[in-house]
């Protein structure tokens, strides 16, 4: 079941319209263009998609605390245009049709003026129609499969992960020509896995690499024997899997256990701090890619973390990791273009975001990135890392081994993204 955290005034506003003459009318707009009118004690207020429960709870939870951390320090300040940032969270529980009602109440039922969130890219997928249908803006934070930005692009969404044709041209390319030609390809079977394993075997393919075998996983695989045992018989040079969630992190442990993490090489195409954090060093192996790391000699990375653990003392997950910092830079440019254009008009804001220049240091990152203006992704600093052979403390399981400037591995999106035009999104503004 859905959960939602709401105020009381929402709640009876809600409530009353339930039980107005049938009620079940009023739930939905009469029409697509909806103004209220604005003043400054009508709080703006942010739809969070986040998971809890399902296969990425714990991503979805880390992504919430990062959004969380962004409309807090904006309300500290004063808010947005002298307004309240108000939230309404619902959990989306890593399935698509959950997304897809959760947007539709978010918008139809809770009045919402932006929609944040989204781990799985099924479950962005979903939100992502619903939301083009009626122009409300959606910032898809952290779901990196190359057809978000690509056949499932809208022009009221943006992507803020890398994808995992970033991803792979960051690494796959280095790791033919260090470790070996000879491949072996193990992906998650939903839309993120299969597309990111695609755009993998492409690189690895174009710099000569040779299919030895390719396997998918099924969401929720825990006994990961005959998989392995494929991969000690067929004796690959490279192992590359697009694995994540929870299924990654038992996927790491049976690796382990059996004692090939060193031989093959592994090439991990994404490794999410929830995935990883908890396991202890040692189950760290392989090279792998990442758009943020606590330690980054960046300016603004110490104050981040330092600031995420005066907000969440009591947080298991100590020290902000990707998930949390794409939910926290996400909302936190949204909440800028916001005050920026001067109204929460969808497309005023739309147009503000395409072709936006963030700059690194700002961003925490070493290039700046660009939010892509015709598939709306976020081109941006992608680091390689691997284990941590010296880490200063129990948190630090990375290390960092290169970073990539976005245009050295920018996505090709754009062959399949096709954005809805201005003319074709319905104007949206909850006032």
């Amino acid at each position: 079941m859905s959960k939602i955290i709401t105020t009381r005034r929402s709640f009876l506003q809600t409530s009353l319209l339930a039980g107005t003459a049938g009620g079940a009318a009023l739930f939905g707009p009469w029409k697509h263009n909806r103004v209220y009118a604005a003043s400054s004690d009508k709080p703006i207020r942010i739809g969070l998609t986040h998971d809890a429960s399902g296969q990425f709870a714990n991503s979805g939870q880390a992504e919430r605390r990062g959004t969380e951390m962004a409309i807090a320090e904006f309300n500290e300040a004063g808010g947005v245009l002298g307004r309240k940032i108000e939230t309404v969270w619902m959990d989306t529980e890593t399935n698509p049709q959950t997304g897809t009602r959760v947007a539709e109440r978010m918008i139809n039922r809770e009045n919402v003026h932006f929609l944040v969130g989204a781990i799985q890219s099924g479950v962005a997928n979903a939100i992502g129609q619903v939301a083009q249908k009626y122009g409300c803006v959606y910032f898809n934070t952290n779901s990196s499969s190359p057809s978000e930005s690509g056949k499932d692009c809208h022009r009221v969404k943006f992507v803020w992960d890398g994808n995992g044709e970033n991803f792979s041209k960051a690494s796959a390319r280095s790791a033919v020509q260090t470790f070996g030609k000879r491949w072996f390809l193990i992906y998650n079977d939903y839309v993120w896995g299969q597309n990111t394993n695609a755009a993998t075997k492409k690189v690895a393919m174009a710099n000569g690499a040779e299919i030895a075998e390719e396997v998918a996983i099924p969401v929720g695989t825990r006994d990961w024997a005959s998989v392995l045992l494929r991969i000690q018989q067929a004796k690959p040079d490279v192992v590359a899997a697009a694995v994540g969630g929870d299924d990654f992190k038992v996927m790491r442990q049976q690796v382990r256990d059996m004692k090939l993490d060193r031989k093959p090489a592994w090439m991990n195409n994404q490794q999410d701090w929830p995935d990883i954090y908890g396991l202890g060093h040692d189950a760290v192996f392989g090279v792998f890619g990442t758009t943020w790391y606590h330690y980054l000699d960046v300016p603004g990375a110490a104050d981040f973390v330092k600031r995420y653990q005066e907000r969440y003392p009591t947080t298991r997950i100590n020290v902000p990791g990707n998930v949390t910092y794409n939910g926290y830079v996400a909302v936190r440019e949204l909440l800028r273009a916001v005050q920026e254009v001067g109204s929460t008009d969808n497309l005023k804001i739309i147009k503000a975001l395409e072709g936006r220049v963030m700059k690194a240091d700002d961003r925490m990152q070493h290039h700046d990135a660009v939010i892509d203006a015709a598939s709306h992704q976020v081109q941006q600093t992608i680091y390689l890392a691997q284990g941590n052979p010296k880490p200063r403390d129990e948190s630090d399981y990375f290390e960092i081994i290169s970073s990539a400037d976005p245009e050295s591995i920018r996505s090709d999106a754009t062959r399949d993204c096709k954005l809805e035009t201005y003319e074709a999104t319905p104007s949206y503004d909850q006032g």
